[in-house]
């Protein structure tokens, strides 16, 4: 076995089509956060506005639990998938942070 890669067109065509869908989702997938992302601005907005908190723990706890619960009838790892909104939270949490400062 060749420590090479293959050529292009050694690539079977199987493993193109399935890079293909690979591609695909990642589209979706950052739309979808970018979307996500959009939203969640708006919150920050709101909030500010009305002197509320950046971060809403009680709420982070049951987002969470919903999404391991959620990636684990998807047959997807629920560690992964609570790392995940933990570093997704982490992100909208600081944008709220920043949109209050702005706002004083």
């Amino acid at each position: 076995m060749s420590d090479v890669p293959a050529e292009p067109s050694e690539v079977p065509a199987e493993l193109t089509t399935l890079r293909a869908s690979i591609d695909n989702l990642d589209r979706a997938l950052i739309c979808l956060l970018a979307e996500r992302f959009r939203i969640t601005q708006e919150v920050g907005h709101l909030k500010a506005g009305r002197g509320l908190p950046a971060s809403d723990p009680e709420r982070e706890r049951r987002q969470i639990e919903r999404l391991r619960a959620l990636a684990d009838e998807a047959g997807l790892d629920p560690e992964f998938a609570e790392k995940f909104l933990t570093f997704i939270v982490r992100e909208v949490v600081r944008h709220h942070e920043q949109i209050a400062r702005d706002r004083d």
